[in-house]
């Protein structure tokens, strides 16, 4: 198994203890993070040295990530494993995969590529390198399918993990933890997990808490860092403003941050769809670099970026991305879902909610199993 990201390590532990589930004494071997490593897995090398994005990053670490790469299909050759299974990270997982395709080596991929919001083409490479795609969304397995591709859609494990309502019930407990009043107006701030992400999203960010703070200055924020290293690089940004703001920035546990909250300032990504499963109302922003937004954005298919938007195929959650996220429109929008409650958005995230859930690891470990041939081992 390989993972490259945060997310990325939470979806293979979980997969690993389902498949612990049917053999105890299955082995897994490759990269993944901490989650990974306490579930057995072994590691060779740190999960950070994957962490790539955009497109200009993974071609200054080009030489680095081909040794890791190349190395990692040895490895992985010379221990002739069962299958492979690459956890997201699609630039490295799809040209390993089709590596060790070509020498006999089931091959899954966990978590579908964005082949239909842009670079359609890629399904016909997708085809050449995958035995089995895992989807977490219903409306992915179409393009899959149609392509003849084996593809089985598994629910999404956040919308197994974020019970119904949990957003409003743990919402006193949150705010206890980080020492907030019931009565306070919260805005969580999350702006990504990747060091290029949080380079790029934070000083907006962080500008839009200081404007927020000029019409509301007793609102209180929350900034979840996804590691010591983010959390480090947040501080740093929050100390350039040279300005006073109500934040607390703690170590992991978006989940609970996002609870405390009224409302979410969110880069694209995952951490919209948790926002959704909590029922939070949310600003989505996203940018990156001039060069890299440049490629992207005439490559893209998709009208929307949000996740709970492309699910609903409406804009649900107002989108900011590159030249708009502005710190004065972000603050604009922020203020607008504070002093503007709307039930009936919740009641659309609740619907969407529902449609996703399921025990997706388990899903996700019979059918990888049932691609080996192993679904008689017993539990």
């Amino acid at each position: 198994m390989v993972a490259g990201e945060a997310s990325g390590d939470n979806l293979g532990a979980n997969l690993i203890r389902a498949l612990k589930h049917h053999n105890a004494d299955a082995k897994f071997i490759g990269i993944g993070g901490p989650a990974m490593i306490r579930e057995g897995m072994e590691s060779w090398i740190d999960i950070e040295r994957l962490s790539v994005n955009g497109f200009i990053d993974p071609i200054k670490r080009l030489p680095e990530l081909l040794r890791i790469l190349l190395g990692t299909r040895n490895r992985i050759i010379s221990c002739n494993p069962d299958c492979f299974i690459g956890v997201d990270s699609n630039f490295f997982n799809l040209l390993l995969e089709g590596m060790l395709k070509k020498h006999g080596i089931k091959t899954v991929h966990y978590v579908s590529p964005t082949v239909w919001a842009w670079r359609k083409g890629r399904i016909k490479s997708i085809a050449k390198k995958v035995d089995l795609m895992l989807t977490l969304y219903p409306f992915e397995l179409d393009i899959y399918r149609e392509n003849g591709i084996r593809a089985e859609f598994v629910g999404h494990p956040r919308a197994d993990e974020i019970k119904p309502g949990e957003g409003e019930s743990g919402k006193a407990a949150a705010r206890a933890r980080y020492n907030i009043s019931e009565n306070a107006e919260v805005i969580a701030i999350l702006p990504g997990s990747r060091k290029g992400e949080v380079s790029y999203t934070g000083p907006d960010f962080f500008q839009a808490a200081l404007k927020i703070t000029e019409q509301k200055p007793d609102v209180e924020f929350i900034v979840p860092a996804a590691n010591e290293k983010r959390k480090v690089q947040i501080e740093k940004q929050l100390a350039d403003l040279n300005q006073s703001l109500s934040v607390q920035v703690t170590l992991g546990n978006s989940k609970t941050a996002m609870q405390a909250s009224d409302v979410v300032l969110v880069n694209s990504g995952t951490a919209t769809l948790e926002a959704m499963l909590l029922k939070k109302p949310m600003v989505m922003s996203y940018r990156l670099g001039a060069l890299t937004y440049a490629i992207i954005s005439r490559l893209v298919t998709t009208d929307f970026f949000a996740l709970p938007n492309i699910l609903s195929n409406r804009e649900l959650v107002p989108e900011f991305i590159q030249d708009a996220a502005t710190p004065d429109a972000l603050a604009g929008a922020v203020l607008n879902l504070l002093d503007n409650k709307d039930p009936s958005l919740l009641a659309t995230f609740d619907e969407i909610h529902h449609t996703l859930l399921g025990d997706s690891s388990a899903a996700a470990a019979e059918a990888v199993l049932d691609l080996i041939g192993k679904t008689d081992v017993p539990a």
